[in-house]
């Protein structure tokens, strides 16, 4: 058996990576996964093909296609630069003619990291999707995309990673950066809903006013969103968001907002459709008040509400489909919003109880 360790030289060698910045390349690392066999071994019998992008590093492999020819690919060719069985016709069959190495890495993950790199400019002459690009705009992008919150991590399960590719250009162009200090109010209480906010760096605290007093709500750190409730629902601030440190902040207008990642990520069904997603296995979530949950739940319904439906990501699990709801849509849009951004599957019951008929409810 054949051992090594991967460092960023080798994944630079590889197509598409190799056009990514060595930040983007140590990230990758995580996502990297090595695989030895030995001379005779077919590699793919236990692990195929699909959903990976793989890579011969080390040794010769012979290559069976479904038309009936055999290619024999050597690790330092230009072939493998590129991934195994990305070209037609299939693969059906491969023979290890030497003791050989290959590297795995999820299709997803890296198809997420080149279409984001590929809007970030190496240069001045790139441009945006919709309009020329100022050299302000390059310098700011490329700040952006150097930022914890497009880390590797954040793209694949942070709030972007649902974001249709076609709005990735417009985005990085409207988000603005701000720097803010510690025991700065970004969201007071009470105040229309102008931003949606992202950490890139520091710390924030968020309360409510309950009796007269300051009640804790939750603490933010780097990596997290807020600011969404009322851009969705059109409500005031329900909650008053305070620095607790130094740091950086990405803001998103409302309008902006609301085109190029509320609709995108929220996804709408009629009760009919919503009967039938639960037929084949969906949960209801009610986000509404326990006190309002007892009394007209939807059968098989579970209640987290609103307020605490951020403390619900990483206990729901992620291979159910989720159905929000609430009395007229507006609490459950804010839910599946949070949910969908966290990338959990989840649907919108389309104008709430308000349309569905009575005898559902118990």
């Amino acid at each position: 058996m054949m051992s090594g360790m991967l460092d960023i030289r080798m994944l630079a060698a590889l197509k598409p990576i190799s056009s990514f910045s060595p930040i983007r390349l140590r990230e990758l690392l995580d996502y990297c996964h090595l695989e030895v066999f030995d001379k005779g071994q077919d590699p793919f019998k236990l692990h195929s093909l699909h959903g990976q992008s793989v890579y011969l590093l080390q040794g010769e492999l012979e290559l069976g296609y479904e038309d009936g020819n055999r290619v024999v690919v050597h690790a330092n060719s230009e072939w493998a630069k590129h991934p195994l069985g990305k070209r037609q016709p299939e693969i059906v069959s491969a023979t290890a003619l030497s003791d050989i190495q290959l590297l795995r890495i999820d299709d997803d993950m890296l198809d997420m990291i080149v279409t984001w790199d590929q809007f970030s400019p190496h240069d001045g002459s790139r441009q945006m999707p919709d309009r020329e690009m100022a050299p302000d705009d390059s310098a700011s992008i490329k700040r952006l995309m150097k930022s914890g919150m497009f880390s590797a991590e954040n793209l694949k399960k942070g709030p972007f990673s649902s974001l249709p590719a076609a709005n990735i250009g417009q985005l990085l162009g409207r988000i603005e950066p701000v720097a803010v200090w510690e025991n700065d109010i970004i969201i007071r209480e009470g105040d229309e809903g102008d931003y949606y906010y992202m950490i890139e760096s520091g710390r924030a605290d968020v309360t409510r006013v309950v009796g007269g007093v300051n009640m804790p709500l939750a603490k933010l750190k780097a990596g997290d969103a807020f600011g969404e409730e009322a851009l969705i629902s059109g409500a005031r601030r329900n909650a008053s968001v305070t620095m607790k440190a130094n740091g950086i902040l990405l803001r998103l207008k409302r309008q902006d907002f609301l085109e190029l990642m509320q609709e995108p990520l929220l996804h709408r069904l009629s009760y009919h459709d919503a009967r039938q997603k639960v037929a084949q296995g969906a949960i209801w979530i009610d986000v509404r008040h326990p006190s309002e949950y007892r009394y007209d739940k939807l059968q098989g319904a579970i209640n987290i509400p609103l307020n605490d439906i951020r403390n619900a990501v990483g206990a729901l699990n992620k291979n159910h489909t989720y159905i929000t709801y609430c009395q007229s849509g507006r609490r459950s849009s804010v839910a599946a919003f949070i949910l969908a951004q966290a990338g959990y599957d989840v649907y919108v019951l389309e104008g709430g109880l308000w349309r569905v008929p009575k005898s559902p409810l118990q």
